[in-house]
């Protein structure tokens, strides 16, 4: 997956914003809370990161080309560093779980900004 690929693949999900981070990485976060990883450069070119439900850590990082995130994984986040090994939809449903469970972590005045965007993105 290429970086028109990741944003394709995250649209326009309600609060995310992404920006460039650490000279490497395309940062995704909803809210000022990162969800997603991609690196664009360096030898990680490719790699993707993500947050994981605490239960499903263990489990994931026991299948081949899932590891702990460096330095994220206290927090259960997963790197995969070949994407393409994975189906896409796959991909898409790891991150969309990732970027539902940080939007759950957020306050009930970040949650409920967020719905109120939703609900004014609605109307007509």
């Amino acid at each position: 997956m290429n970086e028109t690929e990741w944003k394709a693949l995250i649209g326009d999900w309600p609060g995310v914003a992404s920006a460039v981070k650490w000279d490497n990485d395309l940062v995704f976060t909803v809210s000022g809370k990162m969800f997603a990883v991609f690196c664009l450069h360096g030898p990680h070119r490719g790699r993707i990161s993500f947050k994981v439900d605490a239960e499903r850590f263990l489990e994931l990082t026991d299948q081949p080309g899932i590891a702990p995130a460096a330095y994220m994984a206290r927090a259960f986040w997963v790197s995969i560093a070949e994407p393409d090994r994975f189906a896409r939809k796959k991909i898409g449903e790891f991150v969309q779980r990732s970027y539902e469970l940080v939007r759950a972590g957020l306050s009930k005045r970040q949650q409920a900004a967020l719905n109120d965007a939703i609900k004014s993105d609605l109307q007509p």
